[in-house]
């Protein structure tokens, strides 16, 4: 026992053991730092766009195809690498041996100012997905800054880095840390899983400070206790919102595959083709398939949007657009407006529980069939609504919602789209096949 005591406390006072501390620390404030002032900017670019199109209609259907290009021409010039999402790069990253190609302090960089570009030029893009890349970036760039030479501590800095990111995104600590489980590493180590908790704490913590005290989409009116229509609420948008939200992965893995021959040869023009296509929707839509969708969603949370069956469409097709485009933006703000939008739609078409509870298990449904990781869309949708007297509904349509995704998208979708930037990896092709299929006697829990 004394000596478990020593070595305790030798561990604890040595300085390697601080630096390493230091180093997720530092990171972790850094990523909250950047993560709220991302979202504070975004709020403004979107702004802009949509005081634009308010003034002149028509000037987007310009603005748009020719933004899109522009942004798409800077990706590849400057920053290649930081392109769609981000978190399929976090996740590729966990898997090969050479990471630098699509994290790095200069992705980040590229990634936070083209994400505020392609929300002023009208792109339906969030910044929930930027985040987990920019925080993986600085995580892993403050690891090689320092040297860090175990193999798990890399793998740590990656999976803190994103995790915080969502955090400080979404002010949500418990789905960061359940999204480093679920959905970045699909693993958890014990020689990581107290550092990342810290990270996402403090990331957390620091936007707070920043932002203040919110719910992302504020506190919406408690539902009712669970009865039987709210059970029969769960079954159909369990069902319904999942195979949508499948109908979009799908949609958006399988045009990824069939154009990227056409995006290699002639990226620009698929840009331009794309955000025209992205413009004429979101003209259709009076623009409020702009955007994130934030504005939007929490209108129809509220029950203070008007009702209109073609948002959830609109909003749809502008994601996916925007994402083809080859632009960098994420798909989680966008996906829940949708999802917000399908609740709407169910509610209105098979009314079989109050409308609210319709739209809040519709949102959930609809995101978890996208993501098709049912425990963090739970989480994530649990802690922005701050609902507590649905839990088990809530719990019972994200699982339902990822079967019924499966039905539709049996790849999982960031997964899917990570195994892209595997497959191009040069040190991917030499040795990253030994490297997958012999792990390191350190590692031997790598998922």
């Amino acid at each position: 026992m004394r000596r478990h005591l020593r070595r305790s406390r030798r561990k604890f006072l040595s300085p390697r053991a601080w630096k390493v501390r230091l180093v997720f620390w530092t990171g972790a404030i850094l990523i909250g730092l950047v993560c709220a002032l991302l979202a504070r900017l975004a709020e403004h670019a979107n702004a802009a766009f949509l005081a634009l199109a308010q003034a002149y209609p028509l000037a987007p259907l310009v603005v748009t195809p020719v933004a899109m290009t522009l942004i798409a021409w800077l990706t590849l010039r400057w920053f290649p690498g930081s392109q769609g999402s981000g978190i399929p790069q976090a996740i590729a990253a966990l898997r090969i041996p050479g990471k630098a190609a699509i994290l790095s302090l200069r992705i980040a960089i590229g990634k936070f100012i083209l994400v505020l570009l392609g929300l002023l030029g009208g792109g339906s893009i969030g910044r929930e997905g930027p985040s987990v890349h920019i925080g993986a970036s600085i995580m892993f760039s403050l690891g090689r800054l320092v040297r860090f030479p175990p193999h798990y501590m890399e793998r740590g800095l990656i999976l803190a880095g994103g995790a915080a990111g969502v955090a400080a995104a979404f002010n949500t600590p418990l789905a960061g840390i359940m999204f480093a489980i679920e959905e970045m590493s699909r693993s958890f180590e014990n020689r990581t899983s107290g550092i990342v908790t810290v990270a996402v704490v403090l990331a957390g913590v620091t936007a707070l400070a920043i932002l203040g005290p919110y719910h992302y989409f504020g506190v919406v009116e408690p539902a009712p206790a669970p009865t039987l229509d709210v059970w029969l609420a769960v079954l159909v948008c369990g069902i319904g919102g999942g195979l949508a939200g499948g109908l979009f992965g799908a949609l958006l893995v399988t045009g990824s595959q069939r154009l990227a021959p056409f995006a290699r040869r002639f990226p620009l023009r698929l840009a331009f083709f794309f955000g025209l296509a992205l413009a004429c929707i979101a003209w259709l839509s009076d623009y409020s398939a702009s955007g994130t969708g934030y504005a939007e969603a929490k209108a129809i949370l509220a029950g203070t949007a008007e009702y209109d069956p073609w948002y959830s469409p609109a909003k749809f097709l502008a994601t996916l657009a925007s994402y083809l485009t080859g632009i960098p933006g994420g798909i989680f703000a966008p996906s829940l407006a949708t999802g917000a939008g399908v609740g709407a739609d169910l509610g209105h078409w098979l009314p079989v529980a109050p409308l609210s509870v319709m739209i809040l298990l519709g949102m959930l449904g609809y995101f978890c069939g996208v993501v098709q990781s049912p425990l963090t869309a739970f989480v994530i949708v649990m802690e922005m609504t701050a609902e507590r007297n649905m839990l088990l509904p809530l719990l019972a349509t994200s699982f339902l919602a990822y079967g019924a995704s499966h039905l539709v998208n049996p790849r999982p979708l960031y997964h899917t789209l990570a195994m892209a930037f595997v497959d191009k990896s040069p040190q991917s092709r030499t040795s990253g096949s030994d490297a997958e299929s012999k792990p390191r006697a350190h590692d031997k829990s790598r998922s």
